[in-house]
């Protein structure tokens, strides 16, 4: 097996820094980045991939290649909670906090997506820009699929209620995933990236190139300081949660396997594939779970997205799945 990779991704400057974060919480550091600039720091990151993923899409044309992995993509993305909510009743959490959990895994990290296009660029490996427009496809499946779980669970549901009484829910949740700041953002900068081209990026390259490596640090040390303070929140019993944390994304690793076999996808497409379907929301699902599923416990989901399965990606996930893309490699 070849470590290199696995030891460029973990001396890498932003994920150093990452572990500097969790480092500043465990010692009790004062250290702290203030939320304004967290959020713009985040939005900068957003704005910056979708632009350019807007631009590659364009040069690659719209196309069944294209487009078939963005279908298959919003597919797994309702699937995920499907497998992934009975596995966690079956790990004791409650119907609320089970549905919200895996809401969580069948969404995806848009840092985790960053940080992997980040170490395809090291390893000097080209990719396309299609799979940026998956990332934002894939919020809003995993968010209905969770809250259409909570109902189909409760005491009080069925199937007329779901699909029936309960249609305006979905659709008001489906407007709410997609107007979401986040989302909406980066489905707008991808359109508008798409609209201007190549000669919109030349424009915009300065800022949307240059800074983009400082910006990453400095988010990815507020990152570590906030996930080394979620880890508090998973105590006792739900113990169980950090097994789980690392065992979902590695079975979600395995189905995305399949469908980038499936889709006869190349290694770095394969590998961003992978990304999508392992990594876990901790913005856009914990906003929409507060609203549709307030009896879930964000004490626990949260700490498990962010705190557990967000460091396993962006350390050791990430050269797995490039390695495991390798094998299947179109």
């Amino acid at each position: 097996m070849d470590l290199a990779p696995l030891i460029d991704n973990l001396l890498s400057p932003p994920i150093l820094f990452f572990f500097l974060g969790m480092l500043a919480t465990l010692v009790r550091s004062d250290l702290d980045i203030p939320r304004e600039l967290s959020r713009l720091f985040a939005l900068y990151l957003l704005w910056a991939i979708g632009f350019k993923g807007g631009v590659a899409l364009r040069a690659a044309g719209v196309s069944w290649e294209t487009l078939l992995p963005l279908v298959v993509a919003m597919v797994l993305s309702a699937v995920v909670p499907l497998y992934t909510a009975p596995l966690l009743r079956l790990a004791r959490f409650g119907v609320a906090d089970a549905c919200a959990t895996a809401g969580a895994y069948g969404s995806v990290s848009v840092v985790t997506f960053i940080t992997a296009q980040k170490f395809l660029e090291n390893q000097g490996i080209e990719f396309g820009g299609h799979l940026v427009a998956a990332l934002a496809l894939m919020e809003a499946p995993a968010i209905v699929t969770a809250v259409m779980l909570y109902r189909a669970m409760g005491e009080d549901s069925s199937v007329r209620q779901l699909f029936g009484e309960r249609r305006g829910e979905v659709k008001h949740l489906l407007h709410e995933a997609v107007v979401s700041g986040p989302v909406f953002l980066l489905l707008g900068s991808i359109t508008i990236g798409a609209l201007t081209g190549q000669s919109g990026w030349q424009k915009l390259e300065p800022f949307g190139k240059d800074l983009f490596d400082g910006v990453l640090v400095l988010f990815l040390l507020d990152s570590g300081l906030t996930a080394s303070k979620q880890l508090r929140s998973i105590t006792g019993s739900k113990r169980m949660a950090a097994l789980l944390s690392v065992s979902i994304p590695l079975m979600n690793s395995l189905v995305g396997l399949a469908c980038v076999v499936a889709l006869g996808m190349g290694r770095a497409d394969g590998f961003l594939f992978l990304i999508l379907a392992t990594s876990a929301s901790y913005i856009a699902v914990p906003a929409a779970m507060k609203m549709a599923i307030p009896e879930a416990n964000e004490g626990l989901y949260l700490p498990m997205a962010l705190g557990l399965t967000f460091p396993f990606n962006i350390t050791l996930g990430i050269p797995l799945y490039y390695m495991m893309s390798g094998w299947v490699a179109g």
